[in-house]
């Protein structure tokens, strides 16, 4: 065990190990190699009896961690969305950690309540988001959505459905390239997912406004109750942007909620030039976006707006003996702004970034990896053996090898992985296998990129596929 005039010089082993493994990151496997149950079988079937010693711990994390662990800070990892890092956060994580606060409420640390309100102003004025929005820090995308959700099930039951169980008949809406979460959430909050309908998209995997309405009013007709539409600013799959101002006039027509997920292009919103693509927004009952995906916070730190918060407050408020307080009505108790009355102090890393990079510092990194983006899509292109499937849009590129065979863009990607050189991930378009291509780790270059179009080349159709 670590006693207090010890822990500088065992800090120092762990900062050590840190800086360490950003020096060689970039010559480390990005995915890893590991089989099934590989590192399960090397760690010992009991706990130690026995206190042991950093230099233990620290050899047998290199030995038997490291080697299960996939690298999404390696400028090579390119699949899914990122989860992005960066120094300034890691700093303040470290922080969060050693002050171990429970933010609960406000009385359990008042700096946390109050950073985190102020994050969100901050954020919310960066975006260019209307006033009336107020928000919370969520743990992710998907926890946010459960809360639009159960809110926007709570308003349409007036707030019975906490109290005598979710009665059925209760439909949710969004496009049939919405994230799974949104039907996750929908099971997880007594709706049921059978009263997910799926709305058909356009061939930009656009939600098609009219489909909603005629799906709104066949619901309507058939005795249902339309609760909740979920619109995209930025599918998983795609990226598709859903028109949200027609969504949003279709909300207010049938007085159903209207949720926005823009948990990855959210971010965009901080340049005024992307701005567009929120357009609507302000129609919006509640949006989330995630900067532990595009603006460098570590995971989670999830941004969640609401219109109305006494709505979100009066849904998850419950109030114990135990956690009454003399500042309750003066203060933000954001216990009750989401599901879990404990909350971690992530307020805290946001602030770090945005005071260590600046608004600008973020504005500039993100165009810089704009720009990555539309490059590597050009190099693919020239090299005519790739098919860029949708234009580049913010840091992702869809594409597939020019072929009518999918098995080989399948290959190509298979092959790719396990070389460990570059982590991408694949969707389908219309039926057709489609790899993914993000361009937006937080110290991605230039050269990393060019890494990627060398790497395909090399494992192209008709060359180095085995």
């Amino acid at each position: 065990m670590i006693k207090r005039e010890n822990f500088r010089a065992e800090a120092d082993r762990i900062i050590d190990w840190i800086d360490d493994y950003f020096e060689k990151l970039k010559q480390l496997p990005v995915k890893s190699r590991a089989k099934p149950r590989e590192i399960y079988d090397n760690i010992p079937s009991k706990a130690p009896h026995l206190s042991e010693g950093i230099e233990a711990i620290i050899k047998d994390l290199d030995s038997i961690i490291m080697p299960g662990i996939t690298h999404w800070q390696h400028p090579s990892f390119h699949a899914y969305f990122p989860a992005n890092s960066s120094y300034e956060s890691l700093l303040g994580e470290m922080v969060t950690a050693a002050i171990g606060a429970q933010c609960m409420v406000w009385e359990t640390s008042p700096a946390a309540a109050e950073l985190e309100q102020r994050m969100m102003e901050w954020m919310a004025d960066a975006s260019g988001l209307p006033s009336a929005f107020s928000g919370v820090i969520q743990d992710s995308a998907s926890s946010a959505t459960l809360v639009a959700i159960i809110t926007a099930r709570e308003r349409a039951t007036q707030f019975k459905s906490n109290l005598e169980g979710v009665p059925s008949g209760l439909r949710v809406y969004c496009s049939s390239e919405a994230h799974s979460s949104i039907e996750k959430g929908v099971g997880v909050a007594g709706i049921g997912r059978n009263n997910l309908v799926k709305i058909e998209t356009d061939s930009d995997q656009r939600m098609i406004p009219s489909q909603l309405e005629k799906a709104i009013c066949d619901d309507v007709a058939a005795g249902f109750i339309p609760i909740c539409v979920v619109a995209a600013l930025g599918t998983t799959g795609t990226v598709a942007i859903d028109p949200i101002a027609e969504i949003a006039t279709i909300c207010k027509k049938y007085n159903v909620w209207l949720h926005v997920d823009g948990a990855y292009a959210g971010t965009a919103l901080l340049l005024p030039e992307h701005r567009h693509i929120g357009n609507g927004i302000e129609h919006a009952d509640s949006f989330v976006f995630n900067p532990h995906k595009w603006m460098f916070v570590n995971f989670d730190c999830s941004l969640y707006y609401v219109k109305d918060s006494q709505l979100l407050v009066r849904t998850f408020d419950i109030l114990p003996e135990y956690l009454k307080t003399a500042t309750r009505g003066q203060v933000n108790d954001y216990r009750d702004w989401g599901i879990p009355l404990g909350r971690r102090f992530r307020a805290l890393k946001l602030w770090f970034v945005l005071r260590g990079f600046g608004l600008e510092g973020i504005r500039q990194r993100v165009r810089e990896q704009i720009l990555l983006n539309e490059y590597f899509a050009e190099q693919i292109s020239q090299s005519g053996h790739f098919e860029i499937l949708k234009p580049p849009f913010l840091g992702f590129t869809l594409f597939c090898v020019r072929s009518e065979d999918d098995s080989i863009s399948e290959k190509l990607l298979s092959t790719i992985n396990a070389s460990g050189e570059v982590y991408l991930s694949h969707t389908k378009v219309n039926g057709r296998f489609a790899i993914r291509f993000h361009s937006a780790q937080t110290y991605v270059q230039k050269e990393d990129i060019d890494k990627v179009v060398e790497v395909l080349n090399r494992f192209k159709y008709g060359n180095k596929i085995t």
